[in-house]
């Protein structure tokens, strides 16, 4: 994009003007480079401002998230949920929204800010967050946690327990992997940052491992909100995924 751009902005300022004419008075046609870079430049600066302010793809890379959303799902994600912010810099030029309990968001990892993770938020800027056995327990108040069925969708969880969680009112579903490790936390959530957990609760590498922990403000990408598209290879797409919203 800034190759095309720079063509097309150096013929405007400085080849425009010393084009030769033709007989019939018409500046001669612009070269096949030039021609390309200035039909190219409108189409991905509209790209380069839709992915930047509005929304952006993301692939899912993990189960971490099972059984809402699985391996192979392309996600959008909404860039303006919780801020407009200049790309490549990252500065805040406008706030649009606050994060909510119970939001599936896709944020920078803080050991690795160039792996981006998907999680679901549980804990807010000074909460006091308690999980025991999978079930979060915020500022005191247990987490409702209800069983919701045996998930038979693959990917190596089949016969594992579901269970319903509620956060306000809004209500999703978790996969509680058999033969996986229970790994509780205890801790209160700093300014400005945030505490995520999987869906997959015991598979799932999140606020309460090290390499993760709380997730700064600025680290956040943005809000999943809807599936465009299912593709595993090998194999073929998913169609009853397409356009699917992310609960």
């Amino acid at each position: 994009m800034v190759l095309a751009g720079g063509l097309s902005l150096f013929d405007t300022f400085f080849l425009k003007s010393r084009r030769p004419v033709g007989a019939d008075g018409q500046p001669a046609q612009l070269s096949w480079l030039l021609s390309q870079a200035r039909s190219l430049w409108p189409v991905l600066l509209a790209v380069l401002l839709f992915r930047s302010f509005l929304f952006e793809p993301f692939r899912i890379p993990s189960e971490s998230m099972l059984p809402g959303l699985i391996d192979g799902d392309f996600i959008l994600v909404s860039k303006f949920s919780y801020g407009l912010r200049l790309p490549l810099l990252n500065w805040l030029l406008l706030p649009t929204g606050e994060p909510k309990r119970g939001d599936v968001i896709v944020f920078r990892s803080p050991s690795d800010p160039d792996t981006n993770l998907i999680k679901r938020l549980v804990g807010l800027p000074g909460d006091h967050v308690v999980v025991r056995d999978n079930q979060p327990i915020i500022n005191g108040v247990l987490m409702p946690l209800r069983p919701a069925g045996i998930y038979s969708g693959g990917f190596g969880f089949n016969g594992s327990p579901l269970a319903k969680e509620t956060f306000g009112n809004s209500e999703h579903v978790l996969l509680l992997a058999n033969g996986r490790v229970v790994t509780d936390f205890d801790g209160v959530v700093p300014a400005g940052q945030y505490f995520f957990m999987g869906d997959n609760r015991n598979d799932s590498e999140d606020s309460r491992f090290q390499d993760v922990g709380f997730v700064p403000r600025d680290h956040l990408v943005g809000h999943a909100v809807r599936i465009w598209m299912n593709w595993q290879l090998p194999g073929w797409p998913k169609l009853g995924r397409i356009g699917m919203r992310i609960e």
